[in-house]
């Protein structure tokens, strides 16, 4: 039975070729973009479980007290203080490792020097990741000071190949390292990423005041590794103090998080997580699902449609005694053989485009056959498809009844069949007309974020990393430069103008109280020329000026700092900032430094000479940037020779914050626009048959003196009641469902009615012209060509 089934299927695809390409055709797009979209769900789903015990790695936070004992902020940083206090008390601990930030780093073997991600952390890491060790032992890799493991790409950057086991590199032009280990190179999605790793002992013994105990210096990353038994919960009530315990006015708490759960769920209010990333991986999920049954809705569709054309076979295979179990086992055939066919076609688009889709991204998938999960996955995949595809023309044509079908009276044109299939279309296009809408208004919210005003001129803005003598020298530094014409002003930062990088509490100020002292702020160090390089905007007062000598302790405030702060002409008014008094000489507008779309912290920005780390540049905008750039290339290599000059753009750095907006925005545009076209050949396909069915209709229409126009009318007109039916659910769907998407931004545009008419045009006219093609098509076919035989 199985094989005759086959052969069937096999027969009737080939009969209908024209049906069974857009079948198949849709079903592999559908498949496709739904094999696509599970990949990144995939890839997004398995950040950070590159672990040993996933399950029992946390990673430390830290809550911030605000008004009232409620939780003000929670933070992914925490002391140096935190981890070790928690493995020596707590035996539930298995395994503690902090982890600094991982800046770009000068290695060298003697003859080649890189800056690559260098990170030290404590021997303990290794028990927390599942590193892959070529070479080396695990166990013993980060135990003295001077050692390092390199990953397998830096290996071979550095001497051309993996085997370099106990050989020597120099760090920072400043201490030689043995490498004790070479691993594998770690996958994208994990969020801790290396190029090479360094033990913790050398970070304390390069850096003195990273030995320091800090209990108030948020600055590190820690993860723990506690042992099955132990409960988090119980954890978490036990060491709220500890921070309190050692600091008596500290207003934080230490929390444990799952570490493989904070890249989805990385939003929290009050201390508890309110969700993330995970609410974006969602939406994939959903349009994922969305376009795969649109895809199975025009099979569907189809095979109802063409089920005239094979009510006679049903009819005479009823009357010598076929079931309606066998004729079901017969359509569920023909729908799993398409399937099966769509299938092999979607893997072949996918691996086609997946590079593509890597590349928009800005990532790297790859589809992993061997992995026995990826077959079971297809496979189910496949059956639910084939299953849900051809279940309803499978169990409608089975029931057609032998002798309404041989007197030519098929229940084809009776209400439930011709109802069922108009509530597919409708459902089919009010999704579609749904991503329409929701890609215009991401796409909308983008530019909004994108063109709001960043609070500084960013455009000619480059930054540098302060490496190597260009920490001591860099007053000659700036004088060189401002003389070769490159640059119109430079000034020494601590971090970067683009990316939020610290914060602080306990800033005092007149009026100030016990409250008011534990508000965070953001901070940020510089010196001479601040405004005039970064184009910030001023308020009040100035710049820090080397014609004031008080200004070596002089502090600036942002806009939003002076309302926290309640001052009352802030401009010459004496503030205590980190434990120093301070002269406010200056108030900025707000710039952005967190997120675009959220509000920004009051932030104080003070004059420290000794706290730099980057350097930041305004290019002579009469110069070519090309030109400008080659000179300061020359005169920081003559400074800083063992250093290569790596330029950063500060407008590049800030488009790195609308990151994840725009993955949202690329996908719904393509994988919205891919909706469209399945919809569309579904609708094709429907105009053809329903042209095909009223041939003879047409003709004597014709011959009675019909027009083209007429006749385009009347085939065109049921099929576009079906889509404005659709607009009309999807517009209130689609404005509640973007409306609250909106509602998670501080700054957001508005879902307006120009967009949703514009959106319901567009689909109309795409449907009009589906539909019309095959409607042109029948009203001029020759009426004797339908009427001839009769």
């Amino acid at each position: 039975m199985f094989k005759l089934n086959f052969k069937i299927a096999l027969r009737n695809l080939w009969k209908n070729k024209t049906a069974s390409l857009i079948n198949i055709s849709g079903l592999a797009i559908g498949l496709a973009s739904c094999l696509l979209l599970l990949l990144y769900v995939s890839y997004e789903w398995n950040f950070n479980k590159q672990l040993k015990d996933e399950a029992n790695v946390y990673q430390i936070m830290i809550n911030f007290d605000g008004p009232a004992g409620s939780i003000s902020g929670t933070g992914p940083r925490t002391p140096n203080t935190v981890g070790p206090a928690l493995q020596q008390s707590y035996t539930s601990v298995k395994a503690m490792s902090r982890i600094d930030d991982g800046d770009s780093r000068l290695i060298a073997n003697g003859r080649n020097s890189f800056k690559k991600r260098g990170r030290f952390a404590d021997a303990g890491i290794l028990k927390i990741f599942d590193y892959h060790f070529i070479s080396g032992d695990q166990k013993t890799a980060l135990d003295a000071p001077n050692n390092v493991v390199l990953t397998e790409s830096t290996a071979k950057l550095l001497f051309g190949t993996a085997d370099v086991l106990n050989r020597s590199v120099r760090f920072e032009d400043k201490v030689n390292l043995k490498i004790t280990g070479v691993i594998k190179d770690l996958p994208d999605n994990t969020s801790l990423q290396l190029d090479y790793l360094m033990p913790w002992t050398l970070f304390e013994g390069m850096y003195e005041w990273t030995k320091r105990p800090a209990w108030t210096n948020y600055s590190w990353t820690t993860l723990v590794t506690l042992s099955p038994d132990a409960d988090p919960d119980l954890l978490n009530n036990s060491i709220k103090g500890i921070i309190k315990k050692h600091v008596s006015d500290a207003t934080s708490s230490p929390m444990l998080f799952p570490f493989s759960k904070l890249h989805l769920y990385g939003e929290f209010t009050e201390g508890k997580s309110t969700g993330g990333g995970i609410e974006q991986l969602r939406l994939f999920m959903g349009l994922a699902i969305g376009i795969l049954l649109i895809a199975c809705i025009n099979f569907m569709n189809m095979a109802t449609a063409k089920s005239e054309k094979r009510a006679k076979e049903v009819g005479i295979k009823k009357t010598i005694g076929a079931t309606r179990g066998s004729l079901i086992s017969q359509f569920l055939m023909e729908s799993l053989v398409l399937t099966l066919c769509s299938a092999v076609m979607s893997i072949v688009l996918v691996e086609v485009f997946l590079p593509l889709f890597n590349n928009l991204l800005g990532i790297k998938m790859n589809i992993v056959y061997a992995n026995p999960y990826l077959w079971i996955s297809l496979i189910g995949i496949v059956l639910f498809t084939g299953v849900v595809a051809g279940s309803y023309p499978a169990f409608y044509l089975s029931s057609f009844n032998p002798l309404q079908v041989l007197r030519k009276r098929t229940p084809s044109r009776g209400i439930l069949s011709v109802s069922l299939r108009q509530v597919l279309v409708v459902v089919q296009f009010s999704f579609a007309v749904i991503l329409i809408i929701a890609t215009t208004v991401i796409y909308k919210q983008i530019q909004y974020l994108k063109n709001k005003p960043a609070g500084y001129q960013m455009n000619e803005l480059v930054e540098l990393a302060q490496d190597g003598q260009l920490e001591g020298k860099f007053e000659l530094l700036k004088e060189r430069l401002m003389q070769s014409g490159a640059i119109e002003g430079i000034c020494q930062l601590s971090g970067s103008m683009a990316m939020y990088n610290s914060n602080f509490w306990g800033m005092e100020w007149p009026g100030s109280n016990e409250t008011e002292r534990h508000m965070v702020f953001s901070q940020m160090a510089t010196t001479y020329d601040f405004v005039k390089t970064t184009g910030l905007k001023l308020v009040e007062g100035r710049d820090f000026s080397r014609q004031f000598p008080s200004d070596s302790a002089a502090v600036m405030l942002s806009v939003s700092a002076v309302k926290q702060m309640n001052l009352v002409n802030p401009v010459g008014k004496i503030v205590k900032y980190q434990g120093d008094n301070c002269t406010v000489v200056g108030v900025f507008e707000d710039f952005v430094w967190n997120a675009p779309s959220q509000k920004q912290d009051p932030m104080v920005v003070a004059f420290r000479k000794q706290q730099g780390g980057y350097i930041t540049m305004r290019l002579n905008s009469a110069n070519p940037a090309s030109a400008n750039l080659a000179v300061i290339e020359r005169i920081v290599k003559d400074i800083n020779p063992a250093y290569p000059v790596e330029f950063k753009f500060v407008d590049a750095l800030y488009a790195e914050k609308l990151k994840s907006q725009k993955i949202l925005g690329l996908l719904s545009n393509v994988f919205g626009g891919l909706a469209i076209f399945i919809s569309c050949l579904g609708l094709f396909g429907l105009a053809a048959y329903s042209a095909e069915q009223r041939t003879k209709e047409i003709g004597v229409r014709k011959v009675l003196g019909a027009s083209v126009a007429s006749l385009m009318q009347l085939l065109s007109l049921n099929f576009l009641k079906m889509v404005v039916l659709s607009i009309i659910i999807a517009i209130p769907v689609a404005t509640y469902v973007m409306d609250n998407w909106l509602k998670k931004f501080d700054f957001h545009t508005t879902v307006s009615w120009l967009m949703i008419a514009m959106a319901a045009a567009g689909t109309i006219t795409i449907a009009l012209l589906t539909v019309s093609y095959q409607a042109y098509k029948a009203a001029k076919a020759n009426p004797v060509d339908a009427l001839k035989y009769e």
